[in-house]
């Protein structure tokens, strides 16, 4: 599915009180009571549940995206593939693009166009890459707002995009998910390629944020 355009940002004020932990959705609850009496009944180990999405929310997903976008940040051509095939592009650093990335595009975000990803329908995402879909993701509120307020989420994510810039909306589903290539940050120039893997958030690959140097991250601290 193409992007929804929403042109230059809007630059006026509203106050938007949007909240990322709105209440879950049935599919949401029925998944929680079976975990539970799974546990209940001595099936599953809590501990080990926990550790297991711990991994796949923060260390092997976005690692993963990370590194995908750091070997496109210094590597012309493989950037190339990534924006043309980013299935393909992927397997060749020896990632899996697996079920739930096979139809994955990569989106360029540039000085003139911000890329935001949201699946409207359900809670669609590139997990080979991505790891688990953050809460806020699949909440009902961020799937309605993202395409009625873009600009207005972003701003509850600390984002607000310079004037002139377009910011374009894209649906995720079943059959294409997307992740964005945020833009490379000023005066990285001398940071190795895993130095650069380092800067890079889940959030920047989603399009709600965007990648910072080292040195304007210890000064956001």
């Amino acid at each position: 599915m193409s992007g929804k355009d929403y042109g230059d940002r809007d630059k006026s004020g509203h106050d938007h009180d949007h909240d990322h932990n709105a209440p879950e959705s049935g599919p949401a609850l029925r998944v929680k009571a079976i975990e539970t009496l799974l546990v209940e009944k001595g099936l599953v180990d809590p501990n080990a549940l926990d550790a297991l999405i711990d991994t796949y929310e923060h260390k092997v997903g976005p690692r993963n995206g990370a590194r995908v976008v750091a070997r496109a940040w210094v590597d012309p051509a493989f950037k190339a593939r990534l924006l043309d095939d980013a299935a393909a592009a992927i397997e060749e650093i020896g990632l899996n693009a697996g079920p739930q990335g096979e139809h994955l595009t990569a989106l360029e975000n540039t000085a003139t166009v911000h890329n935001m990803v949201v699946c409207t329908l359900c809670s669609c995402y590139p997990w080979p890459v991505l790891g688990l879909p953050p809460v806020w993701y699949k909440s009902a509120a961020y799937r309605s707002r993202a395409v009625i307020d873009p600009c207005g989420v972003l701003h509850e994510f600390g984002l607000d995009l310079p004037a002139g810039v377009a910011l374009r909306v894209w649906d995720s589903s079943a059959e294409l998910r997307y992740m964005v290539l945020p833009i490379r940050p000023a005066g990285t120039e001398h940071l190795s390629e895993e130095e650069l893997a380092a800067l890079v958030t889940r959030d920047s690959m989603i399009g709600t944020g965007i990648v910072t140097g080292p040195a304007e991250g210890r000064a956001a601290k």
